[in-house]
C-alpha cells in the first residue's frame, strides 16, 4: 500500500535545490523590463505600498483579496524599494517554488526522477506559469503554495499514516487561500477525496478484480480517523488561513468576519461590464482568448509585448493526454490517474460552480500546470520508447522560446513577428 519510495531523499533534495535556483535565476532576466505597472499590477502593489504605511490606511485598497500575497509584496518593497524588482521579485520565488513542487508531485506519482524533472521542464516550459511568476499578482502566491501542498497529498495519499504529510497539505492550502480563494480548491478536492474513500469503506466496498495500483483500497490509511481528517483539512487550514489576517487587523473578530464578507460579496457578484480579455471557463484548455498584460511600441516596427497565453505545445497536447488519464482511471483504476484527473479537473471546473462570469484565461495556470503531470504520464506508458518523452520535452523548449519574444518585455519583437505569433483572429 506504501506509495512510490522517493529515490533517494537526499539526492532528490539537491534536486529540487537544483531545480528552485535555475527556476529563479531565469525568472529574474529581465525582470525590471519594463519599470512601470503591468495590467493588475496597478492594483495590488497600491495595496501593498498601503500596507507599509505609504498612503492613507482608508479606504483599505483592494478588500477583495485576502492579504497574505500583498503583504508578501509590501515585505519585498520595503526589502528592494518601491521599484520594479521590489514589486515583482516575491512573484519569481513562488514561480520557482511552483516547479519544484511539481516536480515533487512527479516524485510521487512517477517514483522516478527522470520522469519527475521532465514534468518541471514541461511547466516551466508553458509560458503560463513563466509570465505570471513576473508579475506583482496574486495567482502565482496561490499557485507555488497549492502545488506543495498537492505533492504533500500525494506523497502520504497511498501512505498507511498519513497523518503528517496531510497535516503539511492543510497548513499550505490555509496559506494559499490567504493569497487567493482559489487556492480553496484543491483543498476542497482533497476534501472530497478522503470522504469518498472513507465512504467506500464504510460501505465495505470491494472491488471484484482488486489490483494494488487500485485508486481505492478498503485498507487504505487504516490509522487515519476522523479527528485526523478534521485536523488536516478544516483546522490548520483555517489557523493559516487567518493568521494572514491578523497584521491587519490584529486578533478582532468582527474585523475578520467583516474582512471575510467583503472578499465573499466580490468574488461570488455576477460581473455587469464586459472587461477586452474576458473569456470562459470552457475556453481556457483550448488558448482561445489570451490576455495582453503589455503592449508598447518601443520604436516605429517594434513591440514590448507581455501576452498571457500558454504553450500551445503543452496545451494542445495535454487535452490528449488527458483523455489517455481518464482511460486509466476508468478502466484500470490507477490511483496516480485518479489523482492527476482529480486536481486537474477540481482546479478546472470549479470555476464553472462560481456564479461570477468575469473570468480569464489566467485563472487556468494550476490546471494547466498539473496537465504538464498528465503529459508525462501518458508519454511513458508501457510501450512507447523511452526517448520519446525526452523527445518532447525537447519540442516544448523549443515552442517556449518561440513564444518568448511575446512573454518577456525585455526581448522585444517586430511587428511582423508579432502579427505572425498571433495564429488566430481571438488572439488579437
Amino acid at each position: 500500500m506504501e506509495a512510490y519510495p522517493v529515490p533517494g531523499l537526499s539526492r532528490s533534495a539537491v534536486i529540487a535545490v537544483a531545480i528552485f535556483l535555475a527556476a529563479h535565476f531565469a525568472l529574474l532576466i529581465g525582470l525590471t523590463t519594463p519599470d512601470k505597472f503591468v495590467f493588475d499590477e496597478v492594483h495590488y502593489v497600491p495595496a501593498a505600498r498601503q500596507m507599509l504605511g505609504f498612503t492613507a490606511p482608508q479606504p483599505m485598497l483592494n478588500p477583495m483579496h485576502p492579504p497574505l500575497a500583498k503583504e508578501l509584496i509590501a515585505a519585498s518593497i520595503a526589502a528592494f524599494g518601491d521599484n520594479a524588482l521590489g514589486w515583482r521579485y516575491p512573484a519569481t520565488l513562488f514561480g520557482a517554488l511552483a516547479v519544484v513542487a511539481i516536480y515533487l508531485c512527479g516524485l510521487a506519482l512517477f517514483g522516478s526522477q527522470g520522469p519527475a524533472i521532465a514534468t518541471a521542464l514541461i511547466a516551466a516550459f508553458n509560458q503560463m506559469l513563466y509570465v505570471q511568476a513576473r508579475i506583482a499578482m496574486l495567482d502565482i502566491f496561490a499557485l507555488g503554495l497549492g502545488l506543495l501542498a498537492i505533492a504533500a497529498f500525494m506523497h502520504g495519499f497511498r501512505r498507511e499514516r498519513p497523518q503528517a504529510l496531510f497535516a503539511i497539505a492543510g497548513a499550505l492550502f490555509g496559506f494559499a487561500a490567504a493569497c487567493k480563494w482559489s487556492g480553496l480548491f484543491p483543498l476542497a478536492v482533497c476534501i472530497a477525496i478522503v470522504a469518498v474513500v472513507r465512504l467506500m469503506q464504510g460501505w465495505h466496498t470491494l472491488f471484484a478484480d482488486a489490483r494494488p495500483t487500485d485508486w481505492y483500497r478498503p485498507d487504505l490509511w487504516p490509522t487515519f480517523r476522523a479527528h485526523h481528517a478534521a485536523l488536516c483539512f478544516a483546522l490548520l487550514p483555517a489557523v493559516t488561513y487567518f493568521a494572514a489576517f491578523v497584521p491587519l487587523y490584529g486578533l478582532s473578530l468582527s474585523d475578520l468576519i467583516e474582512a471575510q464578507r467583503r472578499i465573499f460579496a466580490d468574488n461570488t457578484t455576477t460581473a455587469i461590464a464586459g472587461h477586452t480579455y474576458m473569456s470562459s471557463w470552457p475556453s481556457w484548455p483550448l488558448l482561445a482568448r489570451p490576455v495582453w498584460f503589455l503592449f508598447d511600441k518601443t520604436a516605429d516596427d517594434n513591440v514590448a509585448a507581455i501576452v498571457f497565453l500558454g504553450n500551445p505545445l503543452v496545451a494542445w497536447p495535454a487535452l490528449l493526454a488527458l483523455a489517455v488519464v481518464l482511460r486509466d482511471l476508468i478502466i484500470a483504476r490507477r490511483w496516480d490517474a485518479f489523482l492527476i484527473a482529480a486536481f486537474y479537473f477540481g482546479c478546472w471546473l470549479a470555476w464553472a460552480l462560481l456564479p461570477r462570469t468575469l473570468g480569464f484565461i489566467y485563472y487556468y495556470l494550476p490546471a494547466a500546470t498539473v496537465a504538464s503531470l498528465a503529459l508525462v504520464y501518458a508519454l511513458r506508458r508501457e510501450g512507447l520508447p523511452h526517448w520519446l518523452l525526452w523527445a518532447y520535452v525537447g519540442m516544448v523548449a523549443i515552442g517556449f522560446a518561440v513564444m518568448l519574444p511575446i512573454s518577456a518585455a525585455f526581448i522585444g519583437t517586430s511587428m511582423q513577428t508579432f502579427n505572425h505569433l498571433m495564429l488566430f483572429q481571438s488572439w488579437i
